[in-house]
């Protein structure tokens, strides 16, 4: 036995001890919310276990720290100390975490227990990533007993961690946690949707500020989509109605409206006293008839742009705010989609892999991801499901431009009923893109994974980030109800992603950049291993760090409110 494997050795026995008490925190986080009377006693509890382990893993580290490693193995033995100390400094913020449980207010759910439930989730989630990333490395290198060793404690240890996220969606259920939950959202997409359709619905379009955005930008339909959205935040921010310049459209020469409602009832006339090209909202103030660029070439850039939320939109993600109003159906494509929907047998519980296209094997547009890849996080969230509803099929919504891939995934998994259309499939291949028929399809395939469980997809796909905008108003949070082989959330052409570091950080590695409490991190992506990767803005230094130790700096915007709206949205 190599000498440092001892070290490994008492690093599982630690990270085994850390599942199964997240695990004991977890469920008495949702017992102690229904017997409240029993929850200072039962927090003392856990933080005098919490000190207890947090006492052993310093043991274990001194212990780590004074092994004597012959040359060329000291590395190893480095490196497990480095990896008590993340440990030690995960307990130690678990302390922070549970305590703060302590002063949550007693009348009900608010947005500080909103956002510490996020919080605690995110941990969890970012935690499991570190573990299984780890015993991954350590299986490849092991071999014999130890390496099956290593395997039952992925399988032990990610039951554990389903069973903690279980605990917490029925926590954030409890004490009618979930209808006001259900309540403020449908509160706030009301008031949201009431005040786009009064921009949009002027008493006097000849007189209206005006937007003017031409739809056919040189790129697919969820890109095009996502130009539409990003129009509209720059007219809900500029106080214009917009007019949505769609005819001969490379999908539909009918235009827009040809599948969906038209933008505005009553103002679909471009013309105005004057017309000029965005030149920047002051300089355009007098001007009526504004035509706005695509998103790479706006300049200058208005604080109008994903990733910032309206000031008093704060709890609405953006740019899902307006994504509602822009996709309402034509009755012809509504009907389609419910036959479709009774076609095709879709039914929850179901999972909606978006598979890419194979053609970016050749193209090279996005990592091909074989569909095992995609399973993996399949079965995964299966196992998380079948502890909180029952299961009766494990149904999975197949999306992909291969009408091969069905027949594949059957014969690979039999135990799993996959829902897919072929013709959909065959109209995405590329030499049938740009018709009437593949836009059907497409709007389809984004329809049916927007209303799965859960989505497994890649983010540097349009069309996966459409379906995870489109699920969020269908929920009143569905931040966790995806996955992504590749890229975090982000919209194209958005100002800058920002996380602010709450923790310091000393580098573990060459790899690693130094962080302190405060310091603006401009994110480029999670490496969902427990770290993420960025540039600290005040030192210039680009590096990975562990994601826990920031948090996201949600950047609001004073964009108008509307009260002529509201004011309608209030009478009886």
């Amino acid at each position: 036995m190599r000498p440092w494997t001892g070290s490994w050795r008492w690093i599982m026995l630690v990270l085994l001890a850390w599942g199964t008490l997240l695990f004991y925190i977890g469920g008495h986080l949702v017992r102690d919310s229904e017997h409240p009377e029993r929850s200072s006693r039962e927090l003392s509890k856990i933080l005098a276990k919490l000190e207890r382990l947090k006492q052993q893993n310093e043991d274990l580290r001194r212990m780590a720290e004074t092994l004597r490693l012959p040359d060329g193995q000291a590395d190893g033995g480095a490196r497990a100390v480095g990896k008590l100390r993340n440990l030690e400094e995960q307990l130690i913020r678990a302390k922070e975490k549970i305590n703060s449980y302590r002063s949550l207010p007693a009348d009900g759910p608010g947005k500080d227990q909103e956002e510490l439930r996020r919080k605690v989730e995110n941990g969890v989630r970012e935690l499991w990533y570190f573990v299984r990333s780890e015993l991954k490395k350590l299986a490849l290198v092991e071999t014999g007993a130890l390496q099956k060793h290593v395997d039952t404690l992925l399988q032990d240890l990610g039951h554990q961690q389903r069973s903690i996220m279980t605990d917490l969606y029925h926590l954030s259920q409890a004490d009618g946690a979930g209808d006001w939950r259900e309540k403020e959202a449908k509160e706030l997409s009301d008031l949201v949707q009431n005040r786009i359709t009064y921009l949009q619905n002027p008493q006097d379009c000849s007189k209206a500020r005006k937007l003017v955005c031409n739809i056919n930008k040189g790129c697919g339909y969820g890109c095009q989509l996502h130009h539409v959205v990003y129009c509209f935040m720059i007219a809900y921010g500029t106080q214009r109605t917009i007019i949505l310049e769609s005819q001969n459209w490379r999908y539909a020469t009918g235009g827009w409206e040809t599948v969906f409602k038209p933008v505005s009832e009553t103002c679909t006339d471009r013309t105005g006293a004057s017309t000029g090209h965005w030149s920047g909202e002051a300089n355009d103030r007098d001007v009526q008839v504004i035509e706005l660029p695509i998103v790479d070439s706006l300049h200058p850039r208005p604080p109008y742009l994903p990733l910032a939320i309206p000031e008093d939109l704060r709890n609405h993600s953006q740019p899902s705010f307006c994504i509602a109003y822009l996709i309402r159906p034509q009755a012809w494509l509504l009907k389609e989609m419910q036959e479709a929907t009774s076609k095709l047998g879709f039914k929850h519980p179901i999972i909606g892999p978006l598979k890419p296209l194979r053609c970016y094997k050749v193209h090279c547009k996005a990592a091909f991801h074989p569909i095992e890849e995609y399973m993996v996080h399949v079965e995964d969230h299966y196992k998380s499901l079948a502890q909180r509803m029952h299961v009766d099929k494990k149904r999975v919504y197949l999306a992909t431009d291969d009408p091969s891939l069905l027949q594949e995934a059957k014969s690979k998994y039999p135990d799993y009923e996959f829902i897919s259309d072929n013709s959909i499939s065959w109209s995405a291949g590329l030499h049938n893109r740009y018709t009437e028929n593949s836009l059907r399809g497409v709007i389809l395939d984004i329809h049916f994974l927007s209303r799965t469980n859960f989505l497994v997809c890649t983010f540097s796909s349009q069309v996966c980030r459409v379906a995870y905008e489109i699920m969020q108003t269908l929920h009143p949070d569905a931040s966790s109800f995806f996955y992504s082989l590749d890229d975090i959330y982000y919209f194209g052409g958005q100002n800058a992603h920002n996380q602010i570091a709450i923790y310091p950080h000393q580098p573990r590695n060459s790899d690693d950049i130094p962080l302190e409490p405060g310091d603006l991190i401009g994110v480029a992506g999670n490496h969902w291993d427990g770290n993420s990767k960025g540039i600290n803005r005040k030192t210039g230094r680009t590096g990975l760090y562990p994601s826990y130790k920031v948090k996201e700096k949600i950047e609001t915007v004073k964009y108008p409110t509307y009260p002529e709206a509201d004011k309608l949205l209030k009478k009886p």
